[in-house]
């Protein structure tokens, strides 16, 4: 009888055990009332938990976490308006891939549908915005699920699932547990190409003379930046990339094009109007790349590898549909042509001359600085090599324009969704996960204010987080759009007032700093950066500057404003 009771393990222990199992080394979340039983357990675990300010920065932490890892991220936060807080996150990471397991609390199960206090229908809410999701009504199912949940997050098309526990799951106890090898016979996230479809993409390659890369997340995701890169060497193909495929390929490598698209380069967007054959690994052809789906690379047939299936043909109409994960279509191709097909190809020279006589350009100033001046800046004092954070808005593009990325997951951005506020936090579960690197967050005076409350972890721990505050006193990237497409008429785009960034980041015992002056900006961030800790650094920029060039919504790729 004594035996029995010591076998006996409440819903909760066995969370707690099955996230060991997994190898779980850090949890993003908040507390209350319906994962208390978890948080009772989580007191007597040795995985560090992370209490965020607000449970959106617990999931945008994850996310960081998860993009510069590749490794699911943890959330736990409780039912009702705490896991309702999270949707924007999860939603966020299922626009970009990024693997995520949330545990949402719930109401006890006699509950559940009766309008109990803090419930929500998290299955309802979160279904068209996970991967997949799960309600636990038997405790003996809980470690399963759990190994389940790890595996359709991190395989296949990454994405986040969610995990929504009844309270009393969490208090009920059992002395067995149901078989938790997994079972998912619905779920087959290997590749399906054969080599007749590879056969093909060298078929087009030799009939090529104009031949192309896009690279998407895809590649990072799969772990094919390697490869990608040998790929696109050997055989001398110039390679563009979508906003999240930026650092698959060094920004000053002579095959690298920039970034294709709405505020894409213009030896890019004009490569994608005139190749005759794209192969596109791991993007998705968005309407912020592919900005007229009609007139998309109208002279090409087009390859597209993807992981999901589900996206072969769903925007462009593909002449080689392949549906497998990069990296192993890519080592595939390259044991199958022995013999470079494009050496000293002119359709290469022509590529880089566009990219040297029409690079991201801005006209400088002594009187004010510059966005793109000071992103140029922290990118030569960085060496290129911090870990690059950006919330969503003009800044995001400039550091896509300006930003010299050359590694896998260096860039860490809110690409589908675009969630302003999703920055600060995502730098602060970046930093976690790689404590011993610089993180740099870029962020606009307008999203800074949506997730500012996360700044009190950075005194806690100590985080070496830099925080650019890109100030232009607007919302600029709508301002922009007012100006161009509105008449010029602001609507609610400019802020009357702003507070004193530099005391609120003294309120949270950050250092915290303004800069105004464009003649000693280069001299005052290499001070901040030689310092090591969290800093909050305010710079008051030009609130006219536009983000150039630009291709407006509806517009094929070649009609780019800006260019000279």
């Amino acid at each position: 009888m004594e035996s029995n009771k010591q076998a006996m393990k409440s819903g909760a222990k066995l969370l707690v055990e099955a996230l060991e199992n997994q190898h779980v080394d850090l949890i993003f979340g908040y507390p209350g009332g319906a994962v208390l039983p978890l948080y009772d357990e989580f007191y007597k675990s040795n995985i560090p938990h992370i209490l965020t300010r607000h449970e959106q920065g617990a999931v945008h932490a994850a996310e960081g976490y998860a993009r510069v890892t590749g490794k699911p991220g943890v959330v736990v936060v409780t039912s009702g308006p705490g896991a309702t807080n999270a949707l924007t996150g999860i939603a966020d990471a299922m626009s970009d891939s990024i693997p995520l397991v949330v545990f949402t609390g719930q109401v006890h199960q006699p509950g559940i549908g009766k309008d109990a206090f803090q419930e929500a229908d998290m299955i309802g809410l979160t279904t068209p915005i996970t991967k997949y999701n799960y309600q636990i009504r038997d405790v003996k199912e809980l470690p399963r699920i759990v190994n389940e949940a790890f595996y359709i997050a991190s395989t296949g098309r990454k994405g986040p699932v969610v995990i929504d526990i009844p309270k009393d799951i969490g208090i009920l106890t059992t002395a067995n547990v149901h078989p938790i090898d997994i079972e998912l016979p619905g779920y087959h996230p290997e590749s399906t190409f054969n080599e007749d479809q590879l056969s093909r993409v060298f078929q087009l390659l030799k009939k090529a003379k104009k031949p192309l890369i896009l690279a998407g997340a895809g590649i990072h995701h799969s772990g094919a930046v390697e490869a990608l890169q040998e790929f696109s060497q050997y055989h001398q193909i110039p390679v563009l990339t979508s906003l999240l495929g930026l650092g698959s390929i060094p920004h000053n490598d002579l095959l690298f094009l920039g970034m294709g698209g709405m505020h894409g380069s213009y030896a890019a967007n004009m490569a994608l109007s005139e190749c005759d054959v794209l192969l596109n690994f791991g993007a998705r052809f968005d309407d912020r790349l592919a900005t007229k789906p009609t007139e998309f690379a109208p002279n090409a047939a087009i390859v597209h590898v993807d992981i999901d299936p589900a996206e072969l043909g769903k925007v462009i109409q593909t002449d080689v549909p392949i549906h497998g994960d990069c990296q192993e279509v890519l080592t595939q191709l390259l044991t199958m042509q022995k013999e470079p097909l494009f050496p000293q190809a002119e359709w290469l020279r022509t590529s880089q001359l566009r990219k040297t006589n029409y690079p991201y350009k801005y006209t400088d100033s002594t009187e004010i600085i510059k966005p793109q001046k000071a992103i140029e800046l922290i990118g030569e004092i960085t060496n290129g090599e911090a870990i690059v954070t950006t919330d969503v808005g003009q800044h995001q593009m400039w550091v896509a324009q300006f930003y010299p990325f050359k590694e896998r997951y260096q860039l860490v951005t809110s690409g589908g969704l675009g969630t302003m506020g999703f920055g600060i936090p995502a730098a602060i579960g970046a930093q976690f996960a790689y404590p011993e690197k610089l993180v740099v967050c870029f962020v606009g005076d307008g999203g800074f204010q949506m997730t500012n409350q996360e700044l009190a972890i950075l005194n806690d721990y100590q985080l070496n987080v830099k925080f650019i505050i890109l100030n232009n006193g607007v919302l600029g990237m709508v301002k922009q759009w007012q100006e161009k497409f509105h008449g010029e008429r602001f609507s609610h785009s400019i802020f009357n007032s702003q507070p004193n960034f530099v005391k609120l980041a003294d309120a949270y015992g950050i250092k915290g700093i303004q800069l105004t002056a464009p003649t000693t900006l280069e001299a005052d961030l290499k001070a901040i950066f030689n310092e090591t800790g969290p800093a909050v650094i305010d710079i008051i920029v030009d609130s006219n500057e536009l983000v150039l060039p630009m291709v407006a919504a509806g517009q094929p790729n070649h009609c780019m404003e800006g260019v000279e």
